[in-house]
């Protein structure tokens, strides 16, 4: 990319050009999503945008904490040496008036989409800076991680790279059980098939604390909003749940590198390291192949 693109307001006078390096580049303001402005997201853009390669996107899914500023500031200076744009959502909590914390990490809410709000997003920042290329990394922890590896199994023909962070819960590949626990009926619910050849193509990663042992959050019991049987199957705790779906993954020809940090708990800004060591060396054999 060598020019400004046209969607951005060219910096022709003074005061265009200062708007434009304020809220356009670097750590821009929080901006409501055109295809639903219940649903908003901020991003980091390289100050270098336009003076070289077109920059890969990353996008950082937040948790049921919802820190995604901290997830975005978190991977700034990755971005800025890297030549990444970061796209952080924020999916609300509460989005339909009753107060649910989890709808995001499930992917339909109500008659809500979270993947295609995802997926919007995307297209709403390809087409205001210009970029080519709309394929992203998808980085999520706990919440974020129920979100990723579900996003994942959906639309792996979106992503470059994907990592898997402490989910909660997981949905293994597993056709003899129904969504969210199983993937049985996901034609049914979602209109869309599971092509564990397509995931296969996307390098994936997998990463937990050795010491994120407690059950408090995460244990289904029945009557609660996400109960369904074999809520529970898949682990006790969310080391056990991740590697039962990195199983599943190698089952059906999934390649994965799964990373158990010792003596690390449930932290999500301490597992950054390690994740953005991944995506650098995705991006690097990325390019490579490119060129």
């Amino acid at each position: 990319m060598t020019a400004a693109p046209a969607t951005v307001e060219a910096p022709e006078s003074d005061a265009a050009a200062r708007g434009h390096a304020m809220y356009d580049l670097e750590s821009t303001p929080v901006i409501a999503c055109k295809y639903d402005p219940r649903f908003s997201y901020c991003l980091y853009v390289p100050p270098t945008l336009g003076q070289g390669e077109e920059p890969s996107i990353v996008v950082t899914m937040h948790g049921t904490g919802r820190g995604f500023v901290g997830y975005r500031d978190g991977f700034a200076e990755f971005a800025r040496w890297n030549n990444c744009i970061i796209l952080a959502p924020l999916f609300p909590i509460g989005v339909r008036g009753d107060g649910n914390r989890d709808g995001f990490k499930y992917m339909r809410e109500g008659d809500i989409r979270y993947d295609q709000v995802l997926i919007e997003m995307v297209a709403e920042v390809v087409a205001h800076y210009g970029l080519k290329s709309d394929k992203f990394a998808l980085f999520g922890y706990s919440g974020g991680g129920h979100f990723a590896h579900r996003f994942l199994m959906f639309h792996p023909q979106r992503l470059w790279a994907c990592t898997v962070g402490a989910p909660g819960s997981v949905t293994l590949l597993d056709p003899t059980r129904d969504f969210w626990v199983g993937t049985r009926n996901v034609e049914e619910l979602f209109g869309l098939e599971i092509d564990p050849a397509a995931i296969a193509k996307v390098p994936v990663q997998m990463i937990v604390g050795a010491a994120d042992l407690e059950t408090w959050e995460i244990t289904h019991k029945e009557g609660g909003r996400n109960w369904m049987p074999d809520a529970n199957h898949a682990g006790k705790n969310r080391p056990e749940r991740l590697a039962a779906l990195k199983t599943s993954f190698e089952e059906h020809g999934i390649a994965v590198r799964f990373d158990l940090v010792p003596n690390m708990p449930h932290d999500g800004p301490k597992a950054l390291p390690r994740v953005q060591d991944f995506l650098a060396g995705v991006l690097q054999a990325r390019r490579a192949k490119a060129a």
